[in-house]
């Protein structure tokens, strides 16, 4: 589980709400219209932009991305395929079946190699299912892209329905108190929104795309070495590239 989203995302709320419970009341704050101007304008202009399964997706994708996605580690991916390239010369590619794997994309082309298939026939599956998962990954942060523009946009217009029945109105006082109220409101309602999830949400997509795309291209060039029966020391010293440089020093040591 991603820690750093949740206490994030408490963190915002709970100092907002402990500003506001130092300096008044904590119910003066809370305006249903302007929640629904907010929330239900900025998923409406969402709707049209992108069609609802792919919102659909969108907010599934980026739960498991804030809260349940593991952490990349390209170095232990380079441990994995050494030990999954011994396995191959002392077994055979058929070893790889006994091999516990729990990376989904590395099961996968070590099943390919398992099977026996060509190099060309591996690189083209594992890159065609690779693009389409970064491809979801680049629509979900679009779509909160999106909600982070309109939330604001749509807080500025109750801001304006706010002021035109306080206006509409002046000759009673009852009235400016309310309208007041939704014009101030909406537009922190949708400050909030914006800044404090569909923003953050959208950037923690973009790094996402980022991992995963060196990610790939890791475990798609391992699994070809694979497939050509390189040796666990040669493997290494050609998948270290991925590394930043600070980790590469056990694996040079080990190689040479």
């Amino acid at each position: 589980m991603d820690l750093a989203t949740l206490i994030g995302i408490l963190a915002g709320f709970g100092i907002i709400v402990a500003a506001i419970v130092v300096g008044g009341d904590l119910g003066t704050f809370v305006d249903v219209p302007s929640v629904l101007i907010v929330i239900g304008g900025g998923m409406a202009a969402t709707l049209i932009r992108f069609p609802l399964a792919g919102i659909i997706g969108a907010f599934a994708l980026g739960g498991k991305i804030a809260f349940v996605h593991k952490k990349t580690v390209p170095a232990e991916i380079i441990e994995k395929l050494a030990e999954m390239s011994e396995v191959i010369r002392k077994e055979g590619p058929l070893g790889l079946e006994n091999v516990e794997i729990q990376d989904e994309t590395i099961a996968k082309g070590a099943q390919y190699v398992a099977d026996g298939y060509d190099e060309d026939f591996i690189k083209d599956a594992m890159e065609r299912e690779a693009e389409l998962g970064l491809e979801r990954l680049e629509e979900g942060q679009r779509v909160f892209k999106a909600l982070g523009d309109a939330a604001p946009a749509f807080g500025m217009i109750g801001t304006l329905v706010g002021l035109v029945q306080m206006l509409a109105t002046m000759d009673d006082p009852a009235t400016i108190g309310p309208s007041m109220a939704i014009a101030l409101l909406t537009t922190m309602y949708g400050a909030v929104v914006s800044n404090l999830i569909c923003l953050p949400m959208a950037d923690k997509m973009d790094a996402k795309f980022k991992v995963d795309q060196m990610k790939n291209a890791l475990i798609i060039d391992g699994i070809l070495q694979l497939r050509a029966n390189k040796s666990p020391a040669v493997m290494k010293e050609m998948l270290i590239a991925y590394l930043p440089e600070k980790q590469r020093g056990p694996f040079i040591e080990e190689i040479a």
